[in-house]
């Protein structure tokens, strides 16, 4: 039986405009991917080329996870100040340059800090979005609204793999930074032509200084650090996230080298067969905003929880089925799973819970909190999978990705009768 919360969400279609501003946040922050999941394709390249080992390959992949994360807790108190257009043009175009940049480096430490610069202009991409998306979108239709934005990095992702796997092929492994790079501008162009940042009836004034009709402003950003630190919610979430995205990266970053150097063949071959990851994720991040919201009442951590303890036993049941060999056709199916049961928590990690859960309308403060944590596993999870696959191979490796979906999941699982305070009032 349905509950007056899930009746009312369904009668409360997106209108024009929300449906537009939804549609540029998906194109702009999904090309922020074009700079960023491009290196999974140049990695044995590099290797090959300069002889690193995969503790060094960690070393530049966990650089951009750590610049990343401090930068997601500085750019979202940022976000909470400035226009969201000027942050976003910002990033999007010292990212490409910094691509271009990385694809002329020959040195180890040279590599490590321009991919630790390109993480840090990559985090002013989603809190200036996801404050744009509190601004337009009430609390009964964000769920779907994030669910929806957040395919974006999916198939952008998706598109990347193919995309670069192909340059490494025909251009050398400097390849896969140069035609995305050139990707992100455009995209930067269009951003600011077609972005409005708040609905019609907020001045420019309100706009400039990040205010909203939807949202509150608080205070100092001192005031929004308090409030953001004080909550006991988003520590949950914080190292959930981080958790989750230390097995995420395991697969964005280290999955295509596991899957060339465990089932050989070329690289642009390869790629095409591991860019249906993302694709599965586009699904997870559909439909688990959809059963956030319909099933639970605007309950985020049940979906998570169960979609976290999934991922760990398919990472399990992939690894062994990648050592074993022989059909090619497995392995696809179960990264298409994978990448749902990544996305559909993510999603609700990065966005809609940490926005539902903020204290004192401080929206932006929150996601970028959470994102800090989050990106603070990701480079954990980076530097201990380069150092645990020298030493005792993938199959190891893989097991440490598992183990931190199921311990994302036990963290995530204190959370699960928690909602909104905004969603209560609706439902009450």
């Amino acid at each position: 039986m349905s509950s007056p919360k899930s009746s009312t969400y369904f009668k409360e279609p997106f209108h024009r405009a929300e449906f537009g501003v939804m549609w540029v946040l998906w194109i702009t922050y999904g090309s922020f991917y074009f700079c960023r999941t491009n290196i999974s394709a140049a990695i044995p390249g590099i290797e090959a080329e300069f002889g690193f080992s995969k503790a060094q390959i960690g070393l530049i992949l966990g650089g951009l996870k750590l610049a990343y994360g401090f930068g997601q807790l500085i750019n979202g108190q940022l976000a909470e100040k400035f226009s969201a257009r000027k942050l976003l043009t910002v990033g999007m175009l010292m990212s490409a340059l910094l691509n271009v940049l990385f694809g002329f480096g020959t040195a180890l430490y040279f590599l490590i800090f321009i991919w630790a610069c390109n993480g840090y202009f990559q985090a002013l991409g989603w809190t200036p979005c996801m404050r744009v998306a509190a601004n337009w979108f009430p609390v009964e239709k964000r769920g779907r609204a994030v669910g929806i934005i957040g395919t974006g990095y999916q198939a952008t992702a998706a598109f990347t793999f193919v995309l670069a796997g192909f340059s490494v092929q025909f251009f050398g492994w400097r390849g896969a930074f140069y035609a995305p790079a050139v990707l992100f501008a455009i995209s930067c162009m269009h951003m600011l032509i077609f972005m409005k940042e708040s609905p019609p009836q907020t001045s420019a004034l309100d706009t400039e200084q990040g205010t909203s009709p939807k949202i509150k402003k608080t205070g100092s950003i001192g005031k929004n650090i308090l409030l953001t630190l004080s909550n006991p919610w988003l520590w949950f979430l914080a190292v959930s996230l981080g958790l989750l995205n230390a097995c995420r990266y395991g697969f964005l970053d280290w999955g295509l080298a596991h899957l060339i150097e465990t089932q050989g063949g070329e690289i642009a071959k390869s790629a095409l067969k591991y860019a249906v990851l993302p694709l599965g994720g586009i699904a997870g991040a559909l439909l688990s905003g959809w059963v956030t919201d319909r099933w639970f009442g605007g309950r985020a951590a049940p979906a998570i929880a169960v979609l976290l303890t999934a991922l760990g036993v398919l990472t399990l049941i992939y690894s062994k089925v990648v050592t074993a060999g022989g059909s090619s056709i497995m392995p696809m199916v179960l990264l298409v799973l994978i990448g749902f049961c990544i996305y559909g928590p993510q999603v609700l990690l990065v966005g809609t819970a940490p926005m539902d859960l903020a204290r004192g309308g401080a929206a932006a403060a929150a996601v970028g909190f959470v994102n800090f944590v989050g990106y603070m596993g990701a480079f954990s999870g980076d530097y201990v999978t380069g150092h645990v696959v020298d030493a005792y191979g993938w199959e190891t490796g893989l097991k440490f990705w598992a183990g931190c979906a199921f311990a994302a999941a036990v963290i995530s699982a204190f959370l699960w009768n928690k909602r909104s305070g905004e969603r209560k009032s609706e439902i009450t």
